[in-house]
């Protein structure tokens, strides 16, 4: 173990224990759970449990585990990975399905960051190691539009904008039914699954989560949606539209009908991060990018359109 000691920043007074840790020291909640349930986290020299609340001008000691266990970064070409823009402090990145953004405990496939290191890129060194350069993530199922820093200043300023919410995500979805309204916002706070820790939850001790929506297309069986996340919650999208009982198609997690998955061939979530937009944190200027759907949305978009009925 080596000790930390860390002051309680301002905007983490009140938050968990569990949930700091993550956001200061890059631990999941359950890693960050097993080290207050062994006496690893103190608050101003009194231990604290991982439900415990920071409070203001604190100081947090923390044991942490050395460094080694931490997940290497792999550098592994990602076939389907293309680089949808890029100067010399930005890299935009059209993720594949069955990427994920970084290495984590219990993930052994590619990631967005080893394929980058193998096609010779250099990244910001900010954040932690195996997330060096992240500024916003893609769930592993979810295909689309990523934006990694390649310099310091690009990161402290993307992450300033992702934080601040002028960053303009816009994602297309295909959901079961028919929505109604079918322009709306959905404004309801998400968490933990109280049951499932792989899951979240609407719920009532959450975190504020807003999603607007607009239908672009009804169909039979399901509806194409434009979505703008006001917010970034992991999950936002899916569990937003299960709670309205139109969840994405294939997305079998969150209540999606398996039937109609397996007539279209999905085995992930329609979901796709098709525009990105942002003020280049240097120059000032507008960074614009679009992707196309992959083969595996087209084709479930095109049977719903005219073979399933």
């Amino acid at each position: 173990m080596v000790a930390r000691t860390l002051p309680v920043p301002d905007g983490l007074v009140g938050e968990r224990v569990d949930v700091a840790l993550g956001r200061m020291l890059g631990f999941s909640r359950t890693q960050a759970a097993e080290l207050a349930a062994g006496g690893a986290v103190r608050l101003d020299g009194r231990e604290v449990g991982k439900s415990d609340r920071l409070t203001p001008g604190g100081w947090l000691e923390v044991d942490v585990p050395k460094p080694t266990s931490a997940p290497a970064v792999v550098a592994e070409p990602v076939e389907g990975m293309r680089i949808a823009y890029e100067d010399d402090d930005v890299v935009v990145v059209d993720k594949p399905v069955g990427v994920a953004a970084h290495p984590s405990p219990g993930w052994t496939g590619p990631t967005v960051v080893g394929a980058l290191a193998a096609a010779g890129y250099r990244i910001s060194t900010s954040g932690a190691a195996e997330r060096q350069g992240i500024v916003h993530r893609l769930d592993v199922g979810t295909s689309g539009l990523m934006a990694v820093a390649k310099s310091e200043a690009a990161y402290t300023g993307l992450k300033r904008a992702f934080k601040e919410r002028t960053v303009n995500k816009v994602y297309h979805a295909l959901v079961q039914g028919h929505p109604e309204p079918t322009t709306g916002t959905i404004d309801a706070p998400l968490g933990r699954h109280p049951h499932h820790d792989y899951r979240f939850a609407v719920v009532a001790e959450g975190k504020p989560s807003v999603t607007h929506y607009e239908v672009l297309e009804m169909l039979p069986a399901a509806s194409l949606a434009e979505v703008h996340l006001e917010t970034g919650r992991t999950h936002q999208i899916r569990v937003h539209f299960s709670a309205l009982r139109h969840p994405l198609v294939g997305d079998l997690t969150y209540g999606a009908d398996p039937v109609l998955a397996s007539k279209v061939g999905l085995t992930r979530q329609w979901l796709h991060a098709m525009r990105l937009g942002f003020e280049h944190p240097l120059t000032g200027g507008r960074v614009e990018v679009t992707s196309e759907y992959p083969d595996d949305l087209e084709t479930a978009l095109e049977v719903v359109r005219g073979a399933y009925a």
